[in-house]
C-alpha cells in the first residue's frame, strides 16, 4: 500500500505543471458535482429523523438531525394506505419488469435476424412510435376499450414494452459475431437454443442496464396510475406520494394518535405532516438505492455494447 501510495506520488511529479492544474481542476469539479449530488439525499435523511417542531422552524442547509425521534416512520408504517401501495408497487415492479424484459428480449432477438425480412421497414414503423402518438384522450380511451382501466394490468401491459430498449438490445445482439450462431446452428441448436445458450449469456450488461432501466421505471410510475385507477387499494406508492408531497393530501396519511405518537395541536399537526413526507420518501426510495450499486457497473459497458452498431 507504501509502494503504490509512492509511486502515485512520483508520478503526480513527473507530470507537467499544466498537466497537474488540469488534474486538480477536474477532481475539484468532480468533488462539487459529488457532493451537491449527495447533500439531497442527507437532508432527506437528517430531516426525516429530526424533531418535527425544530424541522418546522429551520431554514437553510440542513447539515445535521435537528433532535432525533422516530415517529415519523411510525406514522408513516402506521398507515395502511402506504403498506397496500408498497405491496401494490412490488406487484407491479415484479410482474412489470419479467413482462418488460420479455418483451424486449423477444423482439431485440426477431429484429436482430439478417433473414428477417422488411426489416427495415419495421425498424422505422417501431421507431416512429418514438416521435408521434395519438394523445391523451385517445390512449385513454383506448385503455378504456380494451379493459384496462381500473385493475392490475393497466399498470403493467400499456408500458410492456421501450421502443429505446428495443433498439438498444437489438443492436446488442447484432454486435455478436455471427461465427458463433453458424456453430450453435451446425451443432443442431435451435433458434431458442441460439437465444438463450449464446446471446443471452455474452449480453449480460446490456441486459442488465435495461433490466434497470425497467425496473427503476415501474418503482416511479405514477402517471398511468392517477389516469387509469381509481380504486385506492390499487394504487401504487408512487401516486400515494404524490399526494403527500405535490397535493399535499391530509387524508393520505394518518395524523393522529399513532404508534405512541400523541399530536395535540393543528400546529404540532403541520409539522408532523412535514416530517411525514420526508420518511415517506426515504422508504420509497431506499430500495432503489440498494439495488443500483450492484448493477451500475454494467452501465457504461452495457450502454457502449448496444450502441457501436445503428
Amino acid at each position: 500500500m507504501i509502494q503504490h501510495t509512492l509511486i502515485k506520488k512520483r508520478r503526480w511529479k513527473a507530470k507537467p505543471i499544466g498537466d497537474r492544474v488540469f488534474d486538480f481542476l477536474i477532481y475539484t469539479v468532480l468533488t462539487a458535482i459529488t457532493l451537491t449530488s449527495i447533500y439531497p439525499l442527507l437532508h432527506i435523511l437528517f430531516a426525516s429523523v429530526s424533531n418535527p417542531n425544530a424541522l418546522m422552524s429551520h431554514s437553510g442547509i440542513l447539515l445535521k438531525p435537528l433532535g432525533f425521534t422516530l415517529d415519523g416512520y411510525k406514522l408513516v408504517f402506521k398507515d395502511n394506505s402506504l403498506l397496500v401501495g408498497y405491496k401494490n408497487t412490488i406487484i407491479y415492479v415484479g410482474l412489470g419488469t419479467f413482462i418488460n424484459m420479455l418483451m424486449t428480449i423477444m423482439g431485440a432477438f426477431v429484429l436482430s435476424r439478417r433473414e428477417l425480412y422488411f426489416k427495415n421497414f419495421i425498424m422505422i414503423l417501431i421507431t416512429i412510435t418514438m416521435f408521434f402518438g395519438g394523445g391523451l384522450i385517445p390512449w385513454f380511451l383506448l385503455m378504456k376499450d380494451i379493459g384496462l382501466y381500473n385493475n392490475m394490468w393497466a399498470m403493467i401491459l400499456p408500458t410492456a414494452l421501450s421502443t429505446w430498449n428495443i433498439i438498444i438490445l437489438r443492436t446488442s445482439f447484432q454486435g455478436l459475431p455471427v461465427e458463433l450462431e453458424e456453430a450453435a446452428t451446425i451443432d443442431g441448436a435451435s433458434q431458442a437454443n441460439i437465444l438463450f445458450r449464446v446471446i443471452l449469456p455474452l449480453s449480460k450488461a446490456t441486459l442488465a442496464v435495461i433490466f434497470l432501466f425497467y425496473l427503476v421505471g415501474n418503482w416511479n410510475a405514477w402517471f398511468n396510475a392517477m389516469v387509469l385507477l381509481r380504486d385506492r387499494e390499487l394504487f401504487p406508492l408512487q401516486l400515494l406520494m404524490r399526494e403527500i408531497l405535490v397535493a399535499n393530501d391530509a387524508t393520505a396519511t394518518t395524523i393522529g394518535s399513532a404508534g405512541g405518537v400523541v399530536i395535540d395541536s393543528a400546529e404540532s399537526s403541520t409539522a408532523f405532516r412535514e416530517l411525514v413526507k420526508y420518511c415517506a420518501i426515504v422508504v420509497s426510495t431506499l430500495p432503489i438505492l440498494l439495488v443500483y450499486p450492484f448493477l451500475q457497473k454494467y452501465f457504461v459497458k452495457g450502454v457502449y455494447v448496444g450502441s457501436i452498431k445503428g
